[in-house]
């Protein structure tokens, strides 16, 4: 298998140069194309498509939401990870609806952006453990109305799993066992057609489940 060809979108330029220099020394990898500015990023991928694709949200003149959007809009297979920040939170719902497949916090660890490249790159999503964590947490706004396929007990299920909860503090709350708590996680998982929480919840945001205050 060759190189993973990555694409740096950050108009914080020592951040870039840092994930750069980080990135050229795994072996696995090769970063192709680095720039502070969207529009640049969109040109680019006008004669070359990188594997990856790091985007920063906040970004002058174009944002990553945007550039995200145009970029999408061009090549629907791209393959896209935003790099947040914990103040980034109300644009979380926007950048996932925009195609992004997963969100890696700036301070995360070389090894945890490997992984998130190489998981993303195999088809997958990655949502560093921190972000789910604050997704968790927001407001929930459930709305019963979407699908007859989930049932009033798989909501039930849904909310507390998006709260961050275990099996065993689902059937703790339900007053359920943690065996039929395990059930229905995986009937809802098959319904959304996706694999794990963080696809869960990109799934539940995409489609208007509950939306992020």
């Amino acid at each position: 298998m060759g190189k993973i060809r990555i694409a740096i979108i950050d108009d914080h330029d020592l951040f870039r140069e840092g994930i750069k220099l980080v990135l050229n020394q795994i072996d696995e990898f090769e970063v192709v194309f680095d720039h502070a500015n969207g529009l640049n990023f969109i040109e680019f991928l006008k004669n070359s498509i990188p594997d990856i694709v790091l985007m920063d949200i906040n970004m002058p003149e174009i944002d990553g939401i945007e550039t995200t959007k145009k970029a999408i809009d061009l090549f629907p297979e791209l393959k896209i990870i935003a790099l947040s920040m914990f103040s980034d939170t109300l644009h979380y719902s926007q950048m996932i609806n925009a195609g992004v497949r997963g969100f890696v916090l700036k301070k995360t660890k070389k090894h945890e952006l490997q992984q998130a490249i190489i998981e993303v790159y195999n088809g997958g999503v990655y949502f560093s453990q921190e972000i789910i964590q604050k997704l968790a947490f927001q407001s929930l706004n459930f709305s019963k109305k979407l699908t007859e396929d989930i049932t009033n007990r798989e909501f039930d299920i849904l909310d507390l799993v998006c709260q961050g909860k275990t099996s065993q503090e689902i059937s703790e709350k339900l007053f359920i066992s943690p065996k039929t708590v395990e059930v229905h996680r995986t009937n809802i998982l098959r319904k959304a057609d996706v694999r794990n929480t963080a696809e869960l919840i990109i799934w539940a945001v995409k489609n208007n489940y509950f939306s992020i205050k």
